[in-house]
């Protein structure tokens, strides 16, 4: 569409191409949870393709671009102003189970900023793009985040530390005092899925830790060019840093840091 800039216009095609690929390897997940070797190399081998493609045809679309993805890890390219941030699956044990909750995701960074996010769900079809300063947007329909101002009316997304993850203590605490104020806690096991849902409205609000930039950075623009609010658990804007993020609307977003910074303080 003619709002797309010529950069989202290619993120899009790098996406479907590398979707397309992902859509196959999931239609043999089932077949291969019955086999002695396992899925995990054939998982691995999925991410691996998938980000290759975005790799080539970004590189190719805009030489001299840099990267940080998460199999790859960092690219420096002479266009020192300029990096993509890529996550190729983010869902990747959804996706090793046959559970269809699992999302490419891309990021374009202009000198520190992010200023175009793409995460795609290639099983839903479900496209979700922003550009700084031009909306938030859900296969071309204008998304928004949920205009909820109460807790107790609001579900909130988490992510939960797995086995070999630290904090499982800490995010207990964390989740004994918030399932006390909210509605409903939900947990997708994709944290560029959450953010895309809290910009959809979807979900009320989203908080988790220990995250990677890859994860959440297409993510975080999403949520604010929905009208929503992100900021790191202790307030700051470093997302991107600490791995630790907290998004909703202004309210929501603020009321739930309050809680989450009690609950660390008693903790």
């Amino acid at each position: 569409m003619s709002r797309h800039s010529p950069a989202l216009t290619v993120m899009i095609a790098a996406a479907r191409k590398a979707a397309r690929g992902l859509q196959r390897d999931f239609g043999e997940v089932e077949n291969l949870q019955v086999s002695l070797k396992g899925p995990g190399d054939f998982v691995s081998n999925a991410d691996r393709k998938a980000e290759k493609i975005l790799f080539e045809e970004l590189s190719k679309a805009r030489p001299g671009y840099g990267f940080l993805m998460e199999e790859s890890g960092t690219v420096e390219g002479p266009d020192k102003s300029h990096r993509w941030i890529i996550d190729p699956l983010d869902g990747t044990t959804n996706f090793l189970h046959g559970i269809p909750m699992f999302a490419i995701s891309i990021g374009l960074e202009r000198d520190g900023q992010i200023v175009a996010a793409l995460v795609y769900n290639p099983v839903t079809d479900e496209m979700f793009v922003a550009e700084k300063g031009g909306g938030a947007f859900l296969n071309d329909r204008r998304i928004r985040v949920a205009s909820r101002r109460d807790l107790a009316q609001s579900v909130v997304c988490c992510g939960i530390p797995h086995l070999g993850r630290p904090g499982h203590r800490g995010f207990l605490t964390e989740l004994s005092a918030v399932m006390n104020e909210v509605s409903g806690v939900r947990r997708t096991g994709s944290a560029a899925l959450d953010l895309a849902y809290v910009a959809a409205g979807r979900f009320d609000a989203y908080w988790e830790a220990a995250l990677s930039a890859w994860d959440i950075a297409a993510g975080i623009l999403l949520v604010r060019e929905a009208g929503g609010f992100v900021s790191d658990i202790d307030g700051s804007d470093r997302m991107l840093t600490t791995g630790n993020i907290i998004a909703g609307n202004d309210q929501l977003r603020s009321q739930l840091e309050k809680l989450l910074k009690k609950a660390r303080r008693e903790g």
